[in-house]
């Protein structure tokens, strides 16, 4: 029995050694979980110091025989107070991060969470149930008492777990990272060899334009469910969406993170951005946080990007007031950003092919072909003065079609100024045609 509860004291101080000091080196995050369950603002940064060094204490005060007693019902009144916070979140739908070991690692709480806090408490019971006198051999007394061999094994036993430990770690997420590589492999080898038709079109990324877009109810970075209806404002005046899907482990979408916070300040009004990631919640928060992106919604896997036949990131996709998938995929930050101004510029025109379901069997047209005769274009300038693309005949021409409603045509005017004032010499003459 002396053993028995020796083991289960070890096991409760070195649970609470490690959750204090990964809470210590990670301030922030501690403050941010108390937030996440409910604690006030002001009192969140304290009390999140003051938990860290109460598990300190009790890990502590587990290994002397004199004080284990005290240190294992300091044990059964944390875990408790951890079931209760959780428990009380759960009921109210709340997922918050619990962080329990800090950046060591992180998860949304939930019965696991439970069961692990109960299983724990369990064991701090049993030392507390034997009584002040009961507890077993002090661990620095027992440690004392081995022989150098027996210390000696007992030492290598400790490394031998741990390294085996680290190592199915490290194996565990090289896989999944390797799973991430071998999708995103296969999407480019489906890119390259998805070859026009012989009229020169290509057949649209996603779901088709016009069917309803798939429901889902995501957690966001504090735990919060938000579901697509919430975005859109269902039974409100509702507005379009536009679902960027991310990850954190994706260079591309880290680069576009600047301009999908901008995006999200500067148009909030007119359109609703989500991003839709993946991977845990520290190392989407991590990447985030410096930008003040917004809205960051959580799938458990790849669920929501598979319904929507996301292949790789970033991607990104319209959904209209009404529910229905308002364009094909975007594929690559430029094609995010093009879709992304259309829809703060052409709100009125979405969506951006024809809303039915047929359009989307239809191929997307890919311009005309090299060396075809150019259409004849007669149209009114600024002054009113009708010009025609015959008088640039023989001259480079560059078309640009352009909306004063399109957000990134705007914010391409001062340097499209700026070139056509000290136009390079052999550079093509700009004809910008607007709207």
């Amino acid at each position: 029995m002396d053993i028995a509860l020796l083991m289960a004291r070890l096991l409760l101080a070195l649970v609470f050694a490690l959750a204090g000091a990964a809470k210590i080196a990670d301030r922030a995050g501690s403050r941010q979980t108390m937030i996440d369950f409910g604690v006030p603002m002001p009192l969140a940064a304290p009390l999140g110091i003051l938990l860290s060094l109460a598990e300190l204490a009790v890990a502590v005060a587990l290994m002397p025989a004199v004080t284990a007693w005290a240190g294992a019902v300091g044990a059964v009144a944390l875990l408790l107070l951890f079931v209760v916070g959780i428990g009380i979140n759960l009921a109210q739908g709340r997922k918050p991060d619990c962080r329990c070991f800090g950046q060591l690692h992180s998860a949304p709480a939930g019965l696991r969470t439970l069961a692990r806090n109960g299983a724990l408490a369990g064991v701090a019971g049993f030392v507390v149930w034997q009584g002040s006198d009961g507890v077993g051999p002090s661990a620095l007394g027992w440690m004392g008492e081995l022989t150098a061999a027996q210390l000696v094994a007992l030492i290598l036993g400790l490394v031998v777990l741990a390294l085996l430990g680290g190592q199915w770690w490290f194996l565990l997420h090289l896989f999944r990272q390797n799973g991430r590589l071998l999708v995103r492999v296969a999407a480019l080898e489906a890119g390259i060899g998805a070859a026009p038709s012989g009229n020169g079109t290509q057949q649209a990324a996603g779901l088709p334009v016009g069917s309803v877009a798939p429901a889902f109810s995501l957690q966001d970075l504090h735990g919060e469910e938000v579901a697509l209806d919430d975005l859109r404002g269902a039974g409100k005046a509702g507005k379009p969406v536009v679902l960027i899907f991310t990850s954190p482990e994706c260079n591309p979408c880290t680069e576009l993170l600047p301009e999908i916070a901008h995006w999200q300040q500067k148009h909030s009004e007119k359109l609703a951005i989500s991003l839709v990631s993946h991977l845990g919640i520290e190392e989407n928060r991590a990447k985030v946080d410096g930008h003040r992106v917004q809205q960051v919604l959580m799938q458990e896997d790849w669920e929501v990007a598979e319904a929507y036949q996301v292949e790789a990131t970033p991607s990104a996709v319209l959904i209209t007031p009404d529910g229905a998938v308002g364009s094909p995929l975007a594929e690559g930050s430029d094609a995010v950003e093009t879709l992304v101004a259309q829809a703060i510029g052409a709100r009125s025109q979405l969506p951006m092919l024809h809303s039915t379901a047929h359009t989307a069997q239809e191929p997307i047209p890919a311009g005309l072909e090299v060396g075809e005769p150019a259409p004849q274009v007669r149209l009114p300038d600024l002054e009113g003065r009708n010009v025609s693309l015959e008088d640039f005949r023989g001259d480079k021409t560059l078309l640009l079609f352009w909306s004063p409603g399109c957000g990134f045509c705007q914010e391409m005017l001062p340097e499209l100024k700026e070139l056509e004032a000290d136009l390079p010499v052999g550079a093509p003459t700009i004809l910008v045609v607007s709207d």
